[in-house]
């Protein structure tokens, strides 16, 4: 049993000793790379490595995304026979070339990024071998104009050539890539799209021209676009476009966004045959003398989202406005010179409406007539010149959930402005010169959940006398506070006991430079706590009013002046997942070491250090290509000395193929623990540690971990086999002389 037992251990300890530094080693994972699976797919991230060329050489044949964004890699060669990638990301280099043997055979990508390039030339046939291509973006590449086809696949569903320095595209360009249901052809200076040239797009459903200078477009452009649900031609100049031509044959269109399109004129019939059309956005154009009513006609009856913000419509808003669009749900009128006695008279049709924007429109005061609106959850008034006077217009709004009262000039908000308010679960009054709050402001809000007071030149922070006395607020789970000059005290805690439930706190930007250690005692619920842009420095017992925190889920520690920091702090906060980290100035030192085993090890997920690795926005489809990493910086003297260091061989870290040297004093954490040589200090890691030491897999033969793991199941297994066998035997042997002792009984 004790065999057993010994390599069972030594089994746990050969599979966990290699994985300090954050990598796995069932797969290959490049020396300037950090490797790990997500989900169960091995993500190889490369991602802003100074690489100037693809480590092919150190790539698994089964990685499933590879990261190469932001790198300085200018051509590209065949990967390995055999690999079976799904997704590559290569945005963000230098490369000028896509040529079709860079990527012979790839049969398994499904996805490719190659956007933020240097990309002149594509190879239509670069993606032949590409049997399951779904999407491809290139956007952000100066490709100019192409002759001929595009590209060839019979599998395309998603085109990004947004910005991409095209000014015509000819009538081959889709040919070969008629499967297409989305396409973006944004920021290209088209000027003029020729007619048919979306016909053989037959299954198309999303189309984006926005900000092609178009001047003119087709009648029958979209002819052939019968499928056609999503349209946007935002930031064109169409002034003299004939909309009901060009719409006519969409009978299909759901979303059509004309935001900044030059028009100042749209005729009664314009959307005559856009009977399913749910959301229009006109926002951003001069139409000055817009008839609401006779544009919008009776064909709109499906409408739910009317966007006319910024229209700078001169003319009073009729009474009949809206009177064919009662289906509206969300109407947005900021931006518009408004006055309140007209637009008391044209909402009153809208009886549905459950979102109403109209901030900024010079409004003074308010239409009295918001009693109508029983359906009302979300209003918009913020940036207008209100100047205290709105108290009683708003008290009918009993069913309003979220008010935006934000930079309006309030000086002053009486005491009874929300008593009635009372389904009331966001309210912002952000930006309002407030210095102080009245007593009782907040009394009958009981089912706030949202407060937020940023801006508001508040120095002390929220106190008992806005709420009910000796009454919990149950749902109020969110404020922010971020942005005024706080004052707190250097002894008891910030909050009263009414805000006892609070479980997200926003402190940021408030000039803190220390918290005591009981600064939360009245809010010990929070489970995550935003103190970025702060002043908070390492010093003894700064960071002590964490311990009263135990169900801290999330911390943000962001820009700081955090220079080191040690993981026992985080000791009373078992449910901490998320630790923000960034733009702090940290040193490096064995605490950053120390950080990434706590964080590896202890919590089990190097997902908990903001910026140690990959997160998973990272890695999806069309997303952010610029990640935000930890970093810590060598001083002087480290930096004479770290190139002794660099190529130094610790038990539990995974050890450079290749002799480096150090050349920038900004490290990564992920590179900084590998070539730092401290040593695995977690407690409870040592003993793992030492077995690596004794197995010394680096300095004997090279053989593969998954080799010695494997080969360990098989002597346990074996070892298990041969104990059942022999337990078997014996039991066998005592069956028979049991057998034989009762038949001479008998």
């Amino acid at each position: 049993m004790a065999l057993k037992t010994s390599l069972v251990f030594c089994l746990i300890a050969t599979g966990l000793s290699y994985a300090f530094n954050g990598d796995s080693f069932e797969l290959e994972c490049p020396d300037e790379c950090d490797c790990h699976y997500f989900r169960i797919n091995w993500v190889t991230d490369c991602s802003e490595s100074n690489l100037t060329e693809v480590p092919y050489d150190e790539l698994s044949l089964s990685v499933y995304i590879l990261d190469l964004n932001g790198n300085n890699i200018t051509t590209l060669k065949p990967f390995p026979n055999d690999i079976k990638m799904r997704r590559l990301q290569i945005a963000d280099n230098r490369l000028t070339r896509v040529e079709r043997e860079a990527f012979k055979g790839l049969e398994y990508l499904i996805d490719i990024d190659l956007s933020g390039n240097n990309i002149s030339y594509v190879d239509p046939e670069a993606f032949l071998d590409s049997r399951g291509l779904l999407n491809v973006e290139l956007q952000d590449n100066p490709i100019g104009n192409v002759e001929g086809p595009f590209l060839v696949s019979p599998t395309l569903q998603y085109l990004d050539l947004s910005n991409c320095n095209i000014t015509s595209i000819n009538s081959q360009f889709f040919d070969n890539i008629t499967t297409l249901m989305t396409v973006d052809l944004s920021n290209n200076p088209l000027k003029n799209l020729a007619t048919g040239v979306f016909d053989i797009l037959t299954s198309i459903e999303t189309l984006k021209l926005n900000d092609c200078k178009l001047s003119n477009i087709s009648e029958v452009l979209f002819a052939n676009a019968a499928h056609l649900k999503n349209l946007e031609l935002a930031g064109n100049y169409l002034k003299h476009t004939d909309w009901s031509e060009v719409l006519g044959k969409l009978v299909r269109l759901e979303y059509l966004n004309l935001r900044k399109t030059g028009i100042t004129y749209l005729s009664e019939d314009t959307f005559s045959n856009c009977t399913y059309l749910v959301t229009l956005v006109l926002a951003d154009n001069e139409l000055h003398d817009l008839d609401v009513a006779a544009t919008l006609g009776s064909s709109v009856n499906h409408l739910e989202l009317l966007d006319l913000s910024n229209c700078r419509i001169q003319g009073p808003l009729s009474g009949e406005a809206f009177a064919n669009a009662t289906r509206l749900k969300s109407l947005y009128l900021s931006g518009n010179p408004l006055f309140a006695a007209d637009l008391q008279e044209a909402l009153a049709p809208l009886p549905k409406l459950e979102r109403l924007f109209l901030s900024n429109c010079g409004l003074r005061n308010l239409p009295d007539n918001f009693n109508v609106f029983d359906n009302l959850l979300e209003l918009d008034i913020s940036h207008n010149p209100l100047n205290n006077v709105f108290t009683r217009l708003l008290a009918p709004l009993e069913k309003l959930e979220y008010l935006n009262m934000g930079h309006s000039n309030l000086s002053y908000i009486g005491p009874d402005s929300f008593a009635k308010m009372t389904s009331m679960k966001r309210l912002v009054l952000s930006g309002n010169d407030l210095l102080s709050l009245e007593a009782g402001l907040f009394g009958n809000l009981t089912q706030l959940t949202t407060l937020e007071l940023e801006m508001c030149g508040l120095k002390r922070p929220l106190n008992a006398n806005v709420f009910f006395k000796n009454l919990t607020y149950m749902d109020l789970r969110e404020i922010k506070l971020g942005s005024n000059p706080l004052v707190i005290p250097d002894k008891g805690p910030v909050f009263p006991k009414q805000l006892s439930q609070v479980t997200t706190l926003d402190l940021s930007n408030c000039n803190i430079t220390s918290l005591n250690v009981d600064a939360f005692k009245n809010t010990i619920n929070l489970t995550e706590l935003n103190l970025s842009g702060n002043r908070l420095r390492s010093n003894d017992g700064n960071l002590a009013f964490l311990e009263i925190l135990k169900h801290l889920e999330k911390i943000n520690l962001s820009y700081n002046n955090l220079t080191t920091i040690d993981p026992q702090i985080f000791t009373h906060n078992p449910k901490l997942h998320s630790l923000n980290l960034l733009g702090n100035p940290f040193i490096c030192d064995c605490k950053i070491a120390e950080m990434w085993d706590w964080a590896n090890m202890i919590k089990g997920d190097l997902d908990v250090l903001v910026g140690a690795k990959s997160a998973e926005k990272d890695i999806v489809v069309k997303g952010n290509k610029k990640k935000k990493y930890l970093y810590c910086h060598y001083n002087e003297t480290q930096l004479r000395n770290a190139s002794l260091m660099l190529n130094k061989t610790v038990p539990g870290r995974r050890p450079f193929i290749k002799p480096r040297e150090l050349i920038y004093a900004n490290r990564t954490w992920a590179k900084y623990v590998r070539e730092s040589g401290c040593e695995p200090v977690v407690k409870i890691l040592r003993p793992i540690a030492l077995v690596a030491e004794i197995f010394d897999f680096k300095n004997g033969p090279k053989i593969p971990t998954g080799v010695v793991i494997v080969a360990l199941i098989a002597i346990i297994l074996g070892l298990a086999t041969l104990i059942m066998t022999i337990r078997l035997f014996r039991r066998k042997n005592t069956t028979e002389i049991d057998s034989e002792t009762s038949r001479k009984s008998r």
